[in-house]
């Protein structure tokens, strides 16, 4: 399949060979930051006269950047060739998508969701939202939770002892490099959770393995677009991968909510979840169990926080949402007792 590989490729004729309709005209508008990929809004002028408005998003235009992207590369693409069909999250419709040989190029043509509107990670979100966000997920979990079929897809993999122990030996730094960056920024408390968290992480990671499934992985407000209707929309794929299902909700809750605000309703909204989950035929898994798993769980939250920061590119705005996300998620550890059940 052709892979499109740079912006300037992206023209009339490649997009109609791919798309399978005569492209006369294309209009394209680069948004997002680009840290990890390039993405364009595309208007599309057709010869039959109609007008398409897609999102292409392709590899980074930095080679050397590609080379070490390039597993968050083929999980995206493989997400939509192989995966999206057998969920029920709502995710943008995927026009086509390609990636070659050595993963270090690709291409997605997406539906472009204008006019629904990107979450805020740093303002948080209303609880209506959070619920809304939450049935969504439960939409990604759900029709494949604990499927063994699963296990024999073979770009997901889920993690053994050797890659625990791994994620063990960069975590741990990785903390203290956060820790220094922020010095005078985080509060003491935030900073001995994060460290507690670096000590746990290793079992943590590997724990409950009795339930797994899908996991978006960073699965936040960021990456997650709100309809006029109500309905929300997941993006960015690149970190889909196997785990314990609940590490995407407490994750979510625990860095989009203040904590007065998750402490007040996180019951509700871990109801509404495995209302979800019942309703695309997960049986045999209580309330009581999904919330232990819940709170178990909340670890999700400084491990992608810290890690994010680590390998992003520094900004202002970057910043100050890693310090809102680690102090919220920070919070909802001591809360929900969380060290105290790895």
């Amino acid at each position: 399949m052709r892979v499109i590989d740079t912006a300037a490729g992206l023209t009339p004729e490649a997009l109609g060979e791919v798309l399978g309709v005569p492209v006369t005209a294309v209009r394209r508008e680069k948004i997002g930051s680009g840290q990890i990929g390039a993405c364009y809004r595309l208007r599309l002028d057709c010869a039959d006269g109609a007008r398409r408005r897609l999102v292409a998003k392709l590899a980074a235009e930095d080679e050397g950047a590609r080379s070490f992207l390039w597993p968050v590369y083929r999980a995206e693409v493989a997400f939509y060739r192989d995966l999206a069909a057998t969920v029920k999250v709502r995710t943008p419709r995927c026009h086509y998508g390609a990636i070659s040989a050595d993963h270090t190029s690709f291409v997605l043509l997406l539906d472009d969701l204008h006019p629904a509107v990107q979450g805020d990670q740093l303002a948080g979100c209303a609880p209506d939202r959070a619920a809304a966000a939450v049935a969504n997920l439960a939409g990604l979990h759900g029709p494949r939770w604990c499927d063994p079929a699963l296990l024999d897809v073979p770009w997901l993999k889920p993690v053994g002892a050797e890659d625990a122990a791994r994620l063990g030996e960069v975590f741990g730094p990785a903390v203290g490099t956060f820790v220094e960056r922020f010095a005078g920024r985080l509060d003491d408390r935030d900073v001995r959770t994060l460290r507690e968290t670096a000590d746990a992480i290793a079992a943590w990671v590997v724990g409950r393995p009795d339930v797994f499934g899908l996991v978006h992985g960073d699965y936040r407000l960021d990456n997650l677009l709100f309809g006029d209707d109500g309905r929300v929309t997941a993006v960015d794929w690149q970190t889909i991968g196997l785990g314990h299902p609940l590490r995407d909700l407490a994750y979510f809750l625990g860095t989009s909510l203040p904590p007065d605000v998750r402490a007040a309703r996180e019951r509700d909204l871990v109801g509404v979840y495995h209302a979800e989950l019942e309703r695309h035929g997960v049986t045999g898994y209580d309330l009581d169990a999904c919330f232990e798993d819940y709170r178990f769980a909340a670890l999700q939250g400084p491990l992608i926080t810290v890690l994010g920061c680590a390998y992003g590119t520094p900004t202002e705005r970057g910043d100050r949402m890693f310090l809102a996300m680690a102090a919220r998620s920070c919070a909802a550890i001591r809360a929900l007792g969380t060290l105290d059940l790895v």
